[in-house]
């Protein structure tokens, strides 16, 4: 095992270092005053990005997903409403992301046991139990996850079914869910090693289901399995629709199928033109598999364009930690030059990034428009789901170059395939362990 200790000698040497450019204290008494991002902070960055686009779909008002990591929700209900708004004239409609996310808690409970019982033979350490184990009450999620819920819970108007304190803020929950699945992933383990039956471990599940159901409706409400649809469109018609289902309701509203609809990545430290499949994130037993079509930049940002020429908007999974100005919505690769700022090399390839841990999507927003000037790719539009406070009225402006390299999915329908990128789609998948999930 290598084990350098340091010694006053080291710590002499870099000091005399330090001392020896007199730029050093002058960066330090910045950084010291201002901080990191904002001695770094390019204003040329900020000045070339505007908000005009060449092509751009006609949205309206930006949700708030507030203290909450439902962003794949609020992204997958922003596509879906603004098909709703286009069809029957109501820009701001707002559609329940808490209906979705109670469900969730139940179905994630639900296939979170179902593993644990399948993986009870293995040992406590065992790297796919550890992952299990992880986060299992977590409300962060993917495309997949949010179809598979839509597909067999449909949706509801957010005046159906309104956000609570909790949803709004999820920290209180996690820890909740996280305690008790864990405990209960403790006792199931147990009994299936003490070689309990099928139906005593089957009643027992199904009890502890009871449980999360119960903290799921003190927490976001319960589902009522009707409402009534009222509204006024943007010329002031009136519309009801008494007694519907959430399912009847998305089935009726909606004509958006979303099967027809794929995920493109773009991952480059794996292989090109393949179908990826991480069944371990699946969130619903019989739902839809949580998979990719990992493609070049290029071919993803051709599908984008001709979507948006469409009218059609995008969710997209992405890393917003990543060289971002949350407040100025303000998304470029080159807007905090910290490298320069402490003279050094910080530069790594997205696939190397990828391999190291440094860069991997942790949030989901919409694509909602692009701009093309002489035929490149300038900046993109981007709705995101943190109020109107924040960007443009909400709105991010994202450069060419950040969506390179912070950008890994983007959900299109397959008509803006080729033929041959299609048939991949067809082809056996390679299955990613769980601890691989990107």
């Amino acid at each position: 095992m290598v084990e350098t200790k340091l010694t006053q000698a080291d710590f002499d040497a870099m000091r005399e270092q330090y001392d020896k450019n007199p730029k050093n204290k002058i960066l330090q008494r910045s950084v010291m005053k201002n901080g990191i991002n904002k001695t770094a902070k390019d204003n040329q960055v900020v000045a070339k990005l505007n908000h005009t686009y060449s092509i751009e779909v006609d949205t309206g008002k930006v949700s708030n997903q507030k203290r909450s990591g439902r962003c794949w929700l609020f992204s997958l209900l922003n596509v879906l409403k603004h098909d709703f708004a286009k069809r029957y004239d109501v820009k701001d409609f707002e559609l329940s992301q808490s209906y979705l996310f109670f469900w969730d808690k139940i179905e994630r409970a639900n296939i979170f046991y179902d593993r644990i019982i399948d993986t009870a033979d293995k040992p406590f350490d065992d790297r796919e139990v550890r992952w299990y184990l992880e986060g299992p009450g977590a409300d962060g999620g993917e495309w997949a996850m949010a179809v598979s819920l839509v597909q067999k819970y449909g949706v509801a108007p957010t005046s159906a079914f309104p956000e609570s304190n909790v949803t709004e803020n999820t920290t209180d929950l996690k820890e909740v869910l996280n305690r008790k699945l864990r405990r209960d992933a403790k006792v199931l383990r147990d009994m299936v090693n003490a070689n309990k039956s099928d139906s005593e471990i089957k009643e027992q599940r199904h009890a502890m289901l009871k449980e999360v159901y119960r903290i799921a409706g003190y927490a976001c409400g319960v589902p009522r399995e009707t409402f009534d649809f009222e509204y006024r469109d943007d010329k002031q018609n009136y519309h009801v629709d008494i007694n519907i289902t959430p399912k009847e309701f998305f089935d009726k509203y909606f004509e958006i199928d979303l099967d027809d609809y794929t995920v493109l990545g773009n991952y480059p430290n794996l292989k090109m033109d393949q179908l990826y499949l991480h069944p371990a994130g699946d969130n619903v037993v019989g739902g839809k598999h949580v998979d990719f079509l990992n493609v070049e930049m290029d071919v993803l940002k051709q599908a984008a364009v001709e979507s948006l020429k469409d009218g059609e908007t995008m969710w997209f999974a992405n890393n917003v930690s990543e060289q971002s100005d949350r407040q100025g919505g303000i998304l470029d690769d080159t807007l905090y030059r910290r490298g320069e700022l402490f003279d050094i090399d910080l530069d790594m390839t997205k696939g190397q990034r990828l391999e190291y841990l440094d860069n991997i999507p942790n949030h989901a927003m919409t694509l909602t428009g692009v701009d093309i000037v002489d035929g490149k790719i300038t900046k993109w539009k981007v709705e995101n789901s943190w109020g109107e406070k924040v960007g443009e009225k909400g709105y991010f402006v994202m450069s060419d170059n950040w969506m390179d390299n912070n950008v890994f999915q983007l959900i299109v329908n397959k008509k803006y395939l080729t033929d041959a990128q299609r048939a991949l789609l067809d082809k056996e998948p390679v299955v990613l362990k769980p601890w691989e999930a990107l």
